[in-house]
């Protein structure tokens, strides 16, 4: 009996402490039952179709062709165009640099919302991702899972708030999505004979008819995993950021993968931005004899923190480890223009091909480099200026004179109409569309501002931008109870909104709350529910301490 006794006690300790672990023991397991599950085959050649082996036309006299460069989480500091000096101050970024400077630089560029899918979505259709219920982000499971337990487990002020009943409802993140009702950019380019492809991230559902294939592009080398390389890979610097429930996830969750139009997972070749580079550039030789749109949309310099050894050699100025491991996927990216731009000129595209860079929403906070969106306020997850305003050019020599700088406020909405008039493409009549074609205000055809009123909506999280007046309002779900937190900011005359004037101005503020409520009203319903809660501080990174008076907002979804 008191062997029994003995037994069961050392059950319930064994069975308590792995309890009190269980976050370490699934961020130790995951990745370890994962490789013993995978399926991913080896590295295989993609082939991409080939084009006409002449041209009947030259590059000058067919339509143009264009390439759109997504980078996912560019911080308005991470350009040396926009600063002088990325990372540390030190890292220049010539080629994206040299993008704007050959074409124009937009100032006052916003992404779509502050974080991905809805972004992408919105830059795709040219319209407000929320008008077809595409509100919340697609999320793993596992990820509300370790948010849930990090804030039981290492409880911080103010909390994350996680509803796992609703989590528990949500289908896998493969089946959440944009509907295949919407229509596309690479669906609007196909009508005008133009052959279409699509590398690196979708994040708009990978299941059925929410595929890129099924969604205007002929052909897509699909990013299915997060690694740039395997963890243990001897050419990849790891800068993993203890503690922080985002990074948690996606090292617990990742992989090495891509996809060839649906096809089985295989790995990549090298670096994934190198790879995807590389993808890019058979693009362009491939159909070189006839007018395409490339949609490259790159993983970097999105968490996890990885750079090939190369480049962060080549940085060893820059002491800080994250921040030299960060800077080392900059200039990777740099270094991704400057491939497409040689080829472009080999192939004797440079003049006739519209390129687009930007990014899908500001630089993260839980990286935990206070400068990435210097000098505006915010994060990746919030609407103040460091989650939506980015870096945004483009060039076309034979349409747009170099050097020209716009200061007016465009927007992601704006690409869909600008690449499908740079095109000669119609646009749908069917459906609200929200965008501008901005060729006409870039050229000089069209005076005045491309918007008088903009929108960015993330569940409670909701903003309006009317004339250089801005007005953020977000509940407070640790606060039950209370009012929504408010801040209004003259953009004019405070660009990094260090002064709420919302009780200064009264009138100004009832102006814009009814902007906002109108366009909320119009808002279809979400097509799924949020299940958690996430609080971002605004003047400091996620993983610094907390203080009281610091200024937060939570982030649906």
């Amino acid at each position: 009996m008191k062997k029994l006794s003995i037994i069961v006690v050392v059950i319930m300790v064994t069975a308590l402490t792995a309890w009190q672990n269980r976050l370490n023991i699934l961020l130790f397991a995951a990745p370890k039952l994962a490789a013993l599950t995978s399926n991913i085959e080896p590295n295989k050649p993609v082939v991409w179709p080939q084009g006409p082996a002449s041209a009947e036309q030259t590059p000058a006299e067919r339509p143009p062709n264009i390439i759109l460069i997504l980078t996912d989480d560019m911080g308005f500091n991470d350009i040396s165009l926009y600063n002088g000096g990325a990372a540390d101050g030190s890292l220049q970024t010539p080629n994206i640099d040299q993008l704007a400077q050959q074409g124009v630089r937009f100032n006052n560029g916003y992404a779509a919302n502050a974080v991905c899918a809805s972004s992408r979505a919105s830059l795709m259709t040219g319209r407000y991702s929320t008008r077809f219920g595409l509100e919340y982000t697609p999320i793993y499971k596992t990820g509300v899972l370790i948010s849930s337990w990090m804030a039981e487990l290492s409880p911080t002020t103010p909390p994350p708030l996680v509803d796992m009943d609703v989590a528990d409802t949500l289908p896998g993140i493969d089946f959440l999505g944009m509907p295949n009702e919407e229509i596309t950019i690479g669906e609007v380019l196909q009508q005008q004979d133009y052959y279409t492809a699509h590398i690196g991230k979708w994040h708009l559902g990978s299941n059925g008819d929410m595929r890129p294939e099924q969604q205007g592009f002929n052909d897509s080398l699909y990013m299915k995993g997060v690694f740039y390389l395997p963890p243990d890979h001897p050419d990849v610097v790891n800068a993993k950021i203890e503690g922080d429930p985002i990074d948690n996830m996606v090292w617990t969750v990742g992989s090495y993968e891509v996809q060839w139009n649906g096809g089985p997972p295989f790995e990549p070749k090298g670096y994934l931005t190198d790879y995807f580079t590389d993808a890019a550039v058979d693009v362009i030789e491939a159909n070189r004899n006839r007018p395409f749109f490339l949609y490259l949309a790159h993983w970097g310099p999105h968490n996890p923190v990885q750079a090939s050894r190369e480049d962060y050699d080549a940085l060893a100025h820059i002491k800080d480890h994250r921040l030299r491991t960060y800077a080392a996927m900059l200039r990777s990216l740099d270094r991704s223009v400057e491939k497409i731009e040689a080829s472009l000129k080999e192939n004797g595209l440079s003049d006739n091909t519209l390129i687009i860079f930007t990014s899908d929403n500001g630089g993260a906070g839980y990286l935990g480099l206070p400068d990435l969106n210097k000098p505006y306020r915010g994060w990746k997850l919030s609407h103040f200026e460091g989650g939506t305003h980015v870096p945004y050019m483009a060039k076309w020599p034979a349409q747009i004179e170099a050097g020209q700088t716009s200061n007016e406020a465009i927007h992601h909405i704006d690409l869909f109409h600008t690449i499908a008039a740079a095109a000669g493409a119609s646009v749908p009549t069917d459906r609200k569309l929200d965008g501008v074609n901005l060729l006409p205000f870039i050229t000089g055809e069209q005076t005045g501002a491309p918007h008088k009123t903009l929108f960015w909506h993330n569940g409670h999280q909701q903003t309006v931008w009317h004339e250089g007046w801005k007005m953020i309002r977000a509940e407070q779900p640790d606060k039950p109870g209370t009012k929504p937190i408010v801040f209004l900011f003259d953009l004019n005359n405070d660009p990094t909104e260090q002064n709420n004037l919302l009780t200064q101005q009264p009138e100004k503020a009832a102006e814009l709350t009814a902007l906002l409520d109108a366009h909320h009203a119009e808002q279809a319903a979400p097509l799924w529910q949020s299940a958690i809660e996430i609080p971002q501080l605004i003047d400091k990174t996620s993983n610094a301490d907390y203080e009281d008076g610091d200024v937060y907002l939570y982030w649906p979804n």
